[in-house]
């Protein structure tokens, strides 16, 4: 039910957005469709009973009451609780969707830590990865409308092979008033701790690994549980409906085109159909609508999380990589950048223009790569003795630095420079072996 439309705004182009306009599901015409046929019949309705109706009177008395709807209608701050509310929804939405329960970091540990290819071993690590998705059902029927029409009793979870006749006996004799989503989890850690104690599990660090795992999933569960039993609260929501609805009831009598002869301040025309308060609805209705189907994200509607889809895609999966997979694995060969140290895999014709150079830094290109040259009053003069390694920016050792006490720089007056306590003081000589000599003069 999820609608994607991601590689049609793969790349920003003219208009690019305009081709997601058309769309019919999931759209914005979908949901509110109804709602806005029913607001411009009842503005049509008012209209017609204001211009062919009402006597001379009322229709004084109706300008009235419209220009008084229009000038407090104004007041209610539909685009301040309205924006607070969809971003605590839409925060609320995509923190169930990261905490949707994956076994995929549990399959890797089990397949890779509980040993033993025969018979048994397949069927421990089998049985753990039910038991998971095991609990991942028993919440996704708790949370989720769909799961909970296509999983109806606990007979519907046996008959799927998610759980066995006898551990359905087992499952209910446990006296708890409480969901029992948990049960799974602790009969996951006993038959770990049990493999652990048989040798299958052939280290503690990997029994800790597994159930610190199993952990996280049961969080992840726990907490999708958390957000169907807390949800925001009534009031908030109460409120944000009554503002948006009580706006535009406001407007079905604030917004009508009024007789342009009594000169109404704002009413010189008489365009019979409200542009601007059509589109004020489909805006602020829409924004609610958005709020409406992203609060509960595991319903029916098309932009809702697909559950039943994945129970079935763990179910594969989990099966798959603990079973089919577990020590299965290709021979090892060269890769055929074995010789190559500047390992550059190809490019096709269609994608030679990604191929760029790497990024070394934003100062790159300001040029400090080269030292600058010597200020052109000065002379360098080097004399060096042969020696392993010669570093051009810099003395090497065993230098012999001769420089005069005082330095006159051209035009201008004498210079006297005081020491400094924290190096050597100028005109000293420091010798160091071997003696490579550097003699430096103004």
């Amino acid at each position: 039910m999820t609608v994607t439309y991601s590689s049609r705004v793969a790349n920003a182009t003219f208009f690019g957005f305009h081709r997601l306009l058309l769309r019919w599901r999931g759209s914005i015409y979908k949901l509110l469709y109804r709602e806005f046929f029913i607001f411009a019949l009842l503005y049509i309705v008012l209209s017609l009973v204001y211009r062919f109706v009402l006597s001379v009177d009322q229709k004084r008395f109706f300008e009235k009451l419209s220009l008084y709807c229009d000038r407090y209608a104004e007041q209610i701050p539909v685009t301040f609780i309205l924006g607070f509310y969809v971003t605590l929804v839409v925060n609320r939405w995509w923190n169930q969707f990261i905490n949707l329960p994956w076994p995929d970091r549990l399959m890797f540990l089990i397949t890779s830590c509980v040993q033993g290819r025969d018979e048994y071993g397949r069927l421990l690590r089998r049985t753990m990865m039910r038991y998971v998705n095991l609990t991942s059902i028993l919440i996704f029927r708790s949370v989720s409308t769909t799961v909970c029409k296509r999983f109806p009793t606990i007979e519907h979870v046996v008959e799927a092979g998610f759980m066995t006749p006898e551990e359905r006996k087992l499952f209910e004799n446990i006296n708890s008033p409480h969901l029992k989503y948990w049960v799974p989890v602790v009969w996951f850690t006993n038959l770990a701790a049990k493999a652990r104690k048989e040798g299958r599990i052939q280290d503690s660090v990997d029994l800790q690994a597994i159930l610190k795992e199993m952990n996280k999933f049961r969080t992840w569960c726990s907490t999708l549980f958390g957000y169907d039993w807390v949800g925001i609260p009534l009031v908030y929501t109460q409120v944000v409906t009554l503002a948006v609805y009580t706006f535009f009831i406001a407007c079905l009598i604030g917004r009508q085109f009024l007789d342009p002869s009594q000169g109404y301040p704002g009413n010189d025309l008489d365009l019979y159909v409200p542009i601007f308060t059509l589109l004020q609805f489909f805006f602020y209705s829409g924004w609610l609508k958005v709020a409406e189907q992203l609060i509960n994200p595991f319903g029916e509607d098309d932009d809702d999380f697909e559950t039943n889809w994945i129970i079935d895609r763990n179910l594969q999966v989990s099966l798959l990589a603990v079973d089919e997979m577990h020590m299965n694995m290709p021979h090892l060969t060269r890769d055929i950048y074995w010789d190559d140290a500047a390992a550059q895999p190809p490019y096709t014709v269609a994608a030679a223009d990604y191929c760029i150079p790497s990024f070394l830094g934003s100062t790159t290109d300001m040029g400090y790569d080269t030292p600058p040259p010597p200020p052109a009053h000065k002379k360098t003069t080097q004399t060096t003795l042969n020696t392993p390694l010669n570093n051009p920016s810099r003395p090497p050792g065993g230098t012999v630095l001769i420089t005069p006490p005082v330095l006159i720089t051209p035009p201008g007056p004498l210079v006297v420079r005081p020491p400094n306590p924290s190096r050597p003081p100028i005109g000293t000589v420091l010798i160091t072996p071997p003696v490579p000599l550097l003699v430096r003069s103004a």
